[in-house]
């Protein structure tokens, strides 16, 4: 988070935009993809409409994470909103792995916290010390890329031995790369929900190998 945290900060005083603007886009809006895309929309003024369809489009993923999210340990009100609001890619891929099922809701706000701290106060700190790095500095951007890379080996890995898996999110992601390009992420997670969902109405019947 924190490396991710700084090249965004560089970037967002790189592309014209003041310091604060990193601290205050990461203290609200809290959505690292979306965040590095808004970055070229604000430098250019684009309109709120394209600024909304990109928001949708990019963050639409959350809906999917919430069917296994585990906010129901979160209690209180405010405990759940803000989990809500407070749900990453980084938070739901450590709240995915098998330790963490025994994890209370306690520590998953305090998990998603820290993780919303270390984005944040990086993100003010990249942007106050872009200015000591040269502008034709390139690869700050692909940190993002770079951070998913390292979710989904570590999401491989807890699978266990389970192969099928993630061949089967590489051929949605192909699938989806072919028939709707333009719309690529949605399309991949529905095409993934789906069969997995196919794959456990199919094996719930299967006798359990002893």
């Amino acid at each position: 988070m924190i490396p991710l945290g700084l090249a965004f900060g560089v970037l967002v005083v790189q592309s014209g935009l003041p310091w604060w603007w990193a601290g205050l886009s990461s203290a609200l809006i809290y959505g690292g993809s979306f965040e590095f895309l808004l970055i070229g929309m604000v430098a250019v003024a684009a309109p709120l409409v394209s600024v909304a369809v990109a928001a949708l489009l990019v963050q639409g993923r959350h809906v999917f994470y919430a069917l296994s999210f585990p906010l129901h340990r979160v209690g209180g009100r405010l405990g759940r909103a803000y989990s809500t609001f407070a749900l990453t890619d980084e938070a739901y891929a450590l709240t995915a792995t098998e330790r963490a099922r025994a994890w209370s809701g306690p520590r998953i706000l305090w998990l998603q916290l820290f993780l919303h701290l270390y984005w944040a106060g990086s993100a003010v700190a990249g942007a106050l010390a872009g200015a000591l790095i040269p502008a034709g500095v390139t690869g700050l951007d692909f940190a993002l890329t770079a951070l998913f890379t390292v979710l989904a080996l570590d999401a491989v890995r807890d699978l266990r031995g389970d192969l099928p898996t993630p061949f089967l999110a590489a051929a949605c992601a192909l699938a989806a790369r072919l028939l709707f390009p333009g719309q690529m992420l949605l399309t991949a997670f529905a095409l993934f929900t789906v069969a997995l969902l196919a794959r456990r109405l199919t094996t719930s019947g299967r006798p359990a190998h002893v």
